[in-house]
């Protein structure tokens, strides 16, 4: 399907050169002079290579239709995940990288979201946030107020965020899995 160069958006699989390219990062970029065009940093479906494109934002490309289908994260083989479809309970690998900065966020038994292209994973959509515990956090410090400042704190699965001053380790906390930025004390 073509479709104009200013609506690419990243998660979308458009087709340049003969190739499948999974759109990473978009920017409608307007100079002083001339006309806009949209800056796409995009990678390679089967090598994996990352390139940035630049097109007028007149330009058509090809964008690929996806379907979306739901898996449980059963475990983690290698550099492959280990998913069941919840429906007919066969299970499928696919390549961990497609997750890229969200892979510690990934819990046993989580529910996902796979884009196919034709049958190829091309993408996952993990929820927009989970509930993890923290295991370190740095003390508060006198005269802190609450209401703009945060204190860095380690979660379970290791990664590193800005917490309240009230959060203390042992404590549970919903995070976003696109960025590891605090929500909300987790209501459980």
């Amino acid at each position: 399907m073509k479709q104009q160069a200013n609506l690419i958006r990243a998660g979308q699989v458009i087709e340049h050169d003969g190739r499948r390219w999974t759109v990473l990062k978009q920017q409608i970029i307007t100079p002083g002079k001339g006309g806009a065009f949209i800056q796409v940093e995009m990678r390679d479906l089967k090598t994996g290579n990352k390139t940035n494109e630049r097109w007028r934002t007149a330009d058509s490309v090809e964008r690929l239709m996806t379907e979306d289908k739901e898996y449980l994260y059963s475990y983690t083989d290698g550099e492959s995940l280990v998913l069941m479809d919840p429906e007919t309970f066969e299970q499928t690998m696919i390549p961990v990288d497609l997750l890229g900065d969200q892979a510690p966020f990934l819990q046993d038994n989580m529910t996902i979201n796979i884009h196919l292209v034709e049958g190829d994973p091309v993408g996952i959509d993990l929820p927009p946030q989970v509930t993890l515990e923290v295991v370190e956090a740095d003390p508060v410090v006198k005269g802190q107020t609450a209401s703009s400042s945060y204190k860095p704190a380690k979660l379970s699965n290791g990664v590193k965020t800005m917490v309240p001053p009230f959060i203390e380790a042992g404590e549970r906390i919903v995070v976003r899995t696109e960025d590891g930025s605090y929500v909300e004390r987790a209501k459980d």
